[in-house]
């Protein structure tokens, strides 16, 4: 195998997201449904017989060393593999907005060159380098939508009814890191069960960042009234800046301000590579 193409990196959303604690280590201890969602970026890769780990921007440009290229060094040095590979990169989901994107293309990474370098690992062997490239990034290796503790470390598979969603992210993006110094953060909302949970999977609960975002970022709330203004109920994803709502197969969404992205999902019951890794030693 000396290529593969047109590799998707889905996105995720955060059905809720509580925050109920913070360890001594300054990570904060969440809860949370992480739903994946087909609106996503698009990966290629060839092979290089020469070692080299080489990224090209095929949309919009990346920081130098971005989380792809640190998922295939990883991969690279954890493996001790003298192959390489060109890492293409079509962009399509936007950054800072909640959307995992980074991660996800992360995840694609590993996952991907797994399979070009003819490792073979299964899912134990990458899951601890998933780790330490981000807390979000073993749930796309996982690829199942899951219910999330811990740090984001603790994944339980969930199953979610197919529906029906808008996101809508605004010109403008937040800092992850902005929203969790904020001393306004509400850091101790009680441990909710996924019985809780899947009684009403798609209004549970809330996003606790939501509000510091709305503080921070006046176009996070001016995105929140756009949708209620056409009869939504929307909420943050993530750290956002993008918000979403479920809407109806039929539902049209008038245009949005200029610059900001509207995008109509439907909810993924798998990652489309799920079947890449094995789950066994």
């Amino acid at each position: 195998m000396s290529s593969l193409h047109h590799v998707p990196a889905p996105a995720k959303l955060n059905l809720f997201l509580h925050v109920t604690g913070k360890r001594p280590d300054g990570y904060h201890l969440l809860q949370s449904v992480f739903m994946l969602v087909d609106w996503w970026d698009v990966l290629h890769f060839d092979l290089r017989t020469d070692g080299l780990l080489l990224r090209e921007d095929l949309t919009v440009a990346l920081p130098a060393d971005d989380l792809c290229l640190r998922a295939a060094r990883a991969l690279k040095v954890a493996s001790g593999t003298p192959l390489g590979a060109m890492i293409q990169i079509e962009k399509r989901l936007p950054a800072q907005a909640g959307l995992g994107g980074g991660s996800s293309d992360a995840a694609t990474c590993l996952l991907a060159l797994n399979r070009l370098w003819g490792l073979d690992w299964p899912l134990s062997r990458l899951l601890p380098i998933a780790l330490t490239l981000g807390a979000d990034v073993p749930f796309f290796v996982r690829g199942h939508n899951a219910w999330v503790q811990g740090i984001g470390e603790d994944l339980q598979p969930v199953s979610l009814p197919r529906a029906r969603f808008a996101i809508l992210k605004p010109s403008l993006g937040l800092e992850t890191a902005h929203i969790f110094r904020d001393p306004a953060l509400k850091r101790d909302t009680s441990p909710a069960t996924i019985s809780d949970f899947a009684a009403q999977p798609f209004a549970f609960g809330r996003n606790d960042l939501q509000a510091v975002a709305q503080a921070l970022s006046p176009e996070v709330n001016q995105a929140l009234e756009w949708l209620e203004n056409q009869g939504l109920q929307p909420r943050m994803t993530g750290s956002g800046s993008a918000v979403f709502a479920l809407v109806g197969p039929q539902t049209v969404l008038s245009k949005p301000p200029p610059g900001w992205q509207l995008q109509m999902c439907s909810n993924l019951e798998i990652h489309p590579l799920a079947g890449w890794v094995s789950s066994d030693d």
